[in-house]
């Protein structure tokens, strides 16, 4: 199944259910990336960034075995999780680092002001539930352009997310718009680029709204990844990960160089959490998924 397909398919289920540096040129360093992965015998990890993964990516598997896995790993927290989940992640004494369920779609956002008393409905009553389950940030999108300009769509998220940002403010919850590319995996999505989603945030001007900044995503569409890194990281509250082509394992088959995108974040003060948001093509599933826990733990 397609990456796309997987993911709008996902995060259909849960809303219904809950209401590098850029394409490397230095070839020896993506040969070390498997031998980085290798080296790293026990779980033990670092502890200088807090590792998740996502939930959609392991949708074949049940959540309870999941978080058991994960937690061999040395991962802390789940991303991508409804309310229906959270008492399934509580069990098993790991954190939502990234909550879902308010969204209407990634194509359904607050860049259209048709949609904006839905979001806004949906936000208000999820953003306490957030707050009181102990859980500290929101997943929204942009939306589709549909024709839309830049300043269009500014100007219609600012009006939409003034509505509610009182509200997480009041409880203490971040809003974060997820980064997308709109050249492969989501057309014409409008928060697309690093600096869009910054300009955003500067209109806001409210600490309780921030980005998610998918290094796939935006090596797709923008690359030059650590650079922008250190550009935006104050307007960024979390990362996922993937390799890039495929959004599969973290491994010598892709372009990037992970270890040094992790070390730039690490560099820029980054607490919050890393979520590796890749699609298992191997066998071994949560080989893969220690694989690139390991990779990521500098």
């Amino acid at each position: 199944m397609k990456p796309e397909l997987s993911r709008r398919t996902a995060i259909k289920n849960i809303v219904a259910g809950t209401a590098a540096i850029g394409v490397s040129s230095a070839l020896p360093a993506l040969g070390s990336v498997a031998a980085e992965a290798e080296a790293k015998t026990t779980n033990m990890l670092k502890g200088n960034i807090k590792h998740s993964v996502c939930r959609w990516c392991f949708g074949g598997v049940d959540l309870d075995t999941l978080c058991i896995e994960a937690k061999k790993i040395g991962i802390t927290a789940i991303d991508l999780v409804g309310p229906n989940d959270w008492a399934t992640l509580k069990k098993h004494g790991l954190y939502s680092s990234m909550c879902n369920g308010a969204e209407i779609s990634l194509d359904d956002g607050w860049n259209d002001t048709k949609f904006h008393d839905e979001l806004v409905k949906r936000y208000s009553e999820m953003i306490p539930k957030v707050a009181a389950a102990g859980y500290k940030q929101l997943i929204c999108f942009s939306g589709a352009r549909r024709g839309k300009d830049d300043e269009t769509g500014w100007n219609n998220c600012v009006q939409g997310l003034k509505k509610v940002i009182p509200v997480a403010e009041k409880h203490g919850v971040v809003l974060v718009m997820e980064l997308l590319n709109s050249k492969v995996d989501h057309k014409d999505y409008q928060c697309d680029t690093t600096a869009w989603g910054a300009e955003l945030c500067k209109r806001l001007g409210s600490e309780n709204f921030k980005l998610l900044y998918d290094i796939y995503h935006m090596q797709i569409d923008e690359g030059n990844v650590i650079a922008n890194i250190r550009k935006y990281h104050q307007y960024i509250s979390h990362y996922h990960t993937a390799g890039v082509p495929g959004r599969n394992e973290l491994d010598e088959n892709q372009e990037l160089y992970y270890p040094a995108i992790i070390r730039a974040v690490i560099a820029t003060g980054f607490k919050g959490y890393l979520a590796q948001e890749f699609i298992p093509k191997n066998a071994d599933k949560f080989k893969s998924l220690k694989d690139a826990v390991n990779l990521c733990d500098v």
